[in-house]
């Protein structure tokens, strides 16, 4: 290593070279996600017109060769002379950081492209990246290699109508692989046509020969008619709330069906803020204030009964919260939260009013709503003594954990890692094989409680789940519940180790859904893993493979011959002895685990519902439509 370190030694980046060279600080990553951002960079500019009135149709086509064309009926770009760089202005926006139309606020009053980096950053990550411009009656191009230019604005042609047609190529020495996911980028374009009322989106993927165009009039009333289209409801049409405030748009929609948990989404200028922000505390207070304040008018709550707290109004659930402003001020380029104080204010008042007019002019709804506030007020109540009875068994602090918990000798939880195991053979297996350093695990008995058909109160006596949250220490929160305290993690990856059979799947399934609804910060701070154990041993004399995958097995039985070649199939945990467990599914060299994320929380919590709620229809179904995709079917 050089040991001189003089001004010879500082390096000056060029914008563009920077992004090339830190990616995963522009995209977040290289893998799906950050190929993914790229689409909803140049995406998010077109909704951005459509936000300003300019726009009303957004093509997203993906092509053989991985390309991608994003085309809208908007403005157009302006291709004249910029006054401060002396090149064009499409040029500039395509290689200049921080050069958009959307800080002055004149252009865009209100748009989700707030930094000015989306589609330079876009350009800097793309092979090849072209840009045409319909306006002005004619129709004009720029070409570019790796955000640098290869010509000047050139006119190709005449026109008559207007907008920007954006196709770019990503970089394969940027991107392993150009891997997109047709559902998860469709499910995206679903949320900017409900946010976007009036707008049509339509998707198509060569590659895979699928299609599909949204377009919904009613915007957020549909998107929550969607949410709740297989739940019963206590009320027909959503409640829905609009209103302008010093140039700021709320939109609200709400309705509430006979299930026990929120399903509430939150939107800033179209940007999916998962973390929330001032406009979801104001939508939350005036919640619970307008509900308190009739059901006192109306004697509805008496004189000596305590008024509905806020997890109270919100069981049961469905809420659309679209604000769209003109300076939102986001947390970070990643736009997961909120910040604007002004908005708690406004969203409040809006929601309070809209809301507390809705009741007095629909008493029967009312009534339903709050009988429903009150039962879960019961069973607050009731939750709040089993809590109680948890506390006293053991105080979520370590004091007195599960006896069946073997707990590793590491301190920091940040080194520590918990494995929930399917059964006591399993669970035996893996005591023996871990490293008690710092692998910990927790068996459990049989399987646990489906959460989805279950009161809190109900899922908080439920022996298994009971030690589960003793041995995380967060607490035993429900769903909003203030004791919940990620802070008190006791291990900050927790892993599902069940077996590779129906059974296993299906207590995965139930795991899931109680990290889910009980305990979500878990999976978007990133602490929920699931193992993936083998499915075959094959040996062939002295050599032998761990296999992971029915294709990988046809692959290696093929490449090694039938003769003398071994399969075994491991359908339990328990069949493997300690060392076996140890070397294919905990040693952290050779082992394969899956980090769990919510790609779309709306869908995630869609697809729970379905498969783990009441209705037993929608579930048949998906089994239906999805049978034939089966590969592995215990019998």
């Amino acid at each position: 290593m050089k040991q001189g370190y003089t001004a010879r030694d500082i390096q000056v980046l060029k914008e563009l070279e920077a992004v090339r060279l830190r990616p995963g600080m522009y995209i977040g990553s290289t893998d799906q996600r950050g190929l993914h951002h790229l689409i909803h960079e140049i995406v998010d500019n077109s909704i951005d017109e459509a936000m300003a009135g300019y726009c009303d149709r957004v093509t997203i086509i993906i092509h053989d060769d991985g390309s991608v064309t994003v085309t809208d009926n908007g403005r157009g770009i302006p291709v004249d002379i910029h006054h401060a760089t002396k090149i064009s202005a499409l040029e500039t926006v395509m290689t200049t950081l921080h050069a958009g139309a959307k800080f002055g606020g004149q252009s865009y009053k209100v748009c989700g492209g707030l930094h000015g980096v989306g589609a330079s950053v876009v350009n800097a990550l793309s092979s090849w990246f072209r840009v045409d411009v319909e306006r002005d009656g004619k129709i004009y191009r720029q070409e570019f290699r790796r955000g640098i230019p290869t010509n000047g604005v050139e006119m190709i042609g005449h026109s008559q109508q207007t907008g920007t047609t954006v196709t770019f190529l990503p970089d394969k020495d940027i991107f392993d692989k150009l891997d997109y996911d047709f559902n998860v980028l469709a499910q995206r374009f679903r949320e900017m046509a409900y946010l976007n009322k009036g707008i049509w989106i339509n998707f198509r993927d060569e590659r895979q020969d699928r299609e599909i165009s949204f377009y919904f009039q009613g915007g957020v009333v549909s998107f929550a008619q969607q949410i709740n289209r297989k739940r019963v409801v206590l009320h027909p049409k959503p409640i829905y709330i609009s209103k302008v405030i010093n140039s700021t748009t709320v939109e609200v929609a709400l309705q509430y069906n006979d299930r026990f948990t929120e399903s509430t989404f939150s939107f800033a200028n179209c940007i999916n803020t998962i973390d929330g922000g001032t406009h979801l505390t104001g939508f939350r207070t005036a919640l619970t204030r307008s509900l308190n304040d009739y059901a006192r008018q109306y004697k509805i709550i008496k004189e000596n009964e305590s008024n509905l707290a806020g997890e109270d109004v919100r069981e049961g659930l469905v809420a659309i919260i679209s604000v769209k402003l003109i300076d939102p001020q986001f947390e970070g380029q990643t736009k997961t939260r909120l910040g604007n104080s002004e908005l708690k204010t406004q969203v409040e008042s809006a929601v309070y009013e809209g809301l507390t007019y809705y009741l007095n002019e629909h008493p029967q709804e009312a009534r339903r709503i709050l009988e429903k506030c009150l039962t879960t007020a019961r069973a607050r109540e009731a939750a709040r003594k089993a809590r109680e009875l948890v506390n006293k068994k053991g105080l979520f602090e370590g004091n007195s954990l599960p006896g069946k918990l073997a707990d590793c000798s590491e301190k920091s939880p940040a080194n520590r890692e918990l494995y929930i195991v399917e059964g006591d053979s399993a669970g035996g297996s893996a005591k023996q094989g871990r490293d008690r350093g710092f692998q910990a695990i927790l068996p459990l008995k049989g399987k646990i409680l489906n959460v989805e058909k279950a009161r809190p109160e109900k899922m908080l006596s439920h022996d298994e789940i009971r030690a589960l949250i003793i041995a995380l220490g967060v607490g035993a929160g429900t769903g909003n519940g203030s004791e919940f305290d990620l802070a008190k993690l006791r291990y900050h990856r927790v892993i599902i180790m069940t077996d590779a059979d129906v059974d296993g799947s299906h207590i995965r399934t139930l795991l899931l859904t109680f990290f889910f609804r009980y305990m979500p910060e878990l999976i978007t701070n990133g602490h929920l893993y699931i193992a993936q154990p083998p499915l075959y041993r094959i040996k062939k004399g002295k050599e032998h493979h761990w296999i992971y995958s029915d294709g990988e097995k046809d692959k290696l039985t093929a490449k090694m011959g039938s003769k003398g070649v071994e399969v075994q199939r491991y359908k339990g945990l328990g069949e493997m002895n300690p060392q076996q467990l140890w070397e294919t599914t905990m040693d952290p060299e050779t082992r394969i685990i899956l980090q769990v994320n919510i790609k779309d929380a709306a869908k995630a919590d869609e697809i729970i519902d379905m498969l783990m709620g009441e209705a037993v229809p929608p579930r048949k179904a998906f089994i239906q439509a999805h049978a034939t995709q089966v590969r592995n079917l215990d019998v």
